[in-house]
């Protein structure tokens, strides 16, 4: 399986799967905390802000299939946050435990060290065990975790906080402005 798995830049093209797979998500897992799921065309203006913002958004090609997706986000928007960002990974149901979100993950990292960020935090929901996992494999460590924060599927939710840094880290300044 790995030897056919691209993982690569998405494309307009691939919105529509994109939006499908968190589709699944919002209305069945608690990775998202979103209720009601978001059009193509929101998911499409979703990741032209990303790009805008000289991001990364990545797909997971299997054999002409999407099978996930991954991009990152300026962690907050005050100046101060400019050299952290935050990640998201999605995979397509069905499709988990064959390494699909490491790869992702690996290939986003990679990208944001590329790009000159320094922190990467993940906020992960429901304190899902093989997200957390995922992220452990790809060097992020427990920063915390907030308590009920989220309200879906008539419960209470909890969001486990992760964080890695990126290249020199805090070890060196920032790149210039």
């Amino acid at each position: 399986m790995s030897d056919s798995l691209v993982i690569r830049d998405s494309t307009n093209i691939d919105v529509p799967h994109i939006q499908a797979i968190y589709h699944y998500h919002v209305l069945h897992g608690t990775a998202s905390f979103e209720i009601e799921p978001p059009s193509v065309d929101q998911m499409r203006d979703r990741r032209d802000d990303v790009l805008a913002k000289g991001l990364p958004y990545l797909v997971a090609e299997l054999d002409g299939d999407i099978v996930g997706y991954a991009y990152a986000t300026l962690y907050r928007p005050r100046p101060a946050y400019r050299f952290t960002c935050e990640d998201s990974v999605y995979v397509k149901q069905g499709c988990h435990k064959k390494g699909i979100g490491s790869k992702l993950l690996a290939a986003l990292v990679e990208r944001c060290t590329e790009g000159g960020w320094r922190q990467m935090i993940a906020v992960i929901g429901d304190a899902s065990v093989a997200s957390i996992a995922v992220h452990k494999s790809q060097g992020f460590e427990i920063a915390g975790e907030f308590k009920s924060v989220g309200y879906k599927f008539d419960a209470w939710r909890v969001t486990t906080l992760m964080q890695r840094e990126l290249g020199d880290g805090d070890r060196t300044p920032p790149f210039s402005d």
